[in-house]
């Protein structure tokens, strides 16, 4: 099952290039750090999930690359289109590989099932 996008032919076009350029330098930064790292977290301040996935993963001794934007206060607009690229509506986004794995509580539950060392070993060998 996919979720649904917006049909883009049904966009006018005067408008395709403001809405496919909104927002786009973030989405870029996240895709490049995902490409290049095996374990990335991507979260805010004051929010109490992205600590407690960051919390878990040092538990572990699992490294991960860990980017930041903004807090309740802040970042709400650079947030916005990383929720809409990925369709995740919370933060932490963790990803494994270049797959979007959820959030905390997803974390924990790959962690306690083994399944996150299997997936960071499987594609290990990967570019």
């Amino acid at each position: 099952m996919s979720r649904p996008i917006f049909d883009e032919a049904r966009i006018h076009p005067a408008v395709r290039d403001k809405i496919s350029a909104w927002g786009i330098d973030v989405v870029r930064e996240v895709q490049d750090v995902i490409a290049a790292k095996p374990l990335v977290v991507v979260g805010m301040k004051m929010n109490p999930f992205p600590r407690k996935a960051r919390r878990l993963l040092d538990a572990a001794g699992i490294p991960y690359t860990y980017l930041e934007y903004g807090s309740y206060l802040s970042g709400y607009r650079r947030r916005l289109p990383l929720k809409l690229w990925t369709g995740w509506q919370t933060f932490p986004m963790i990803f494994v590989r270049g797959v979007l794995i959820g959030g905390a509580n997803d974390l924990q539950k790959l962690l306690q099932s083994g399944e996150l060392a299997r997936r960071l070993e499987e594609t290990s060998g990967q570019a």
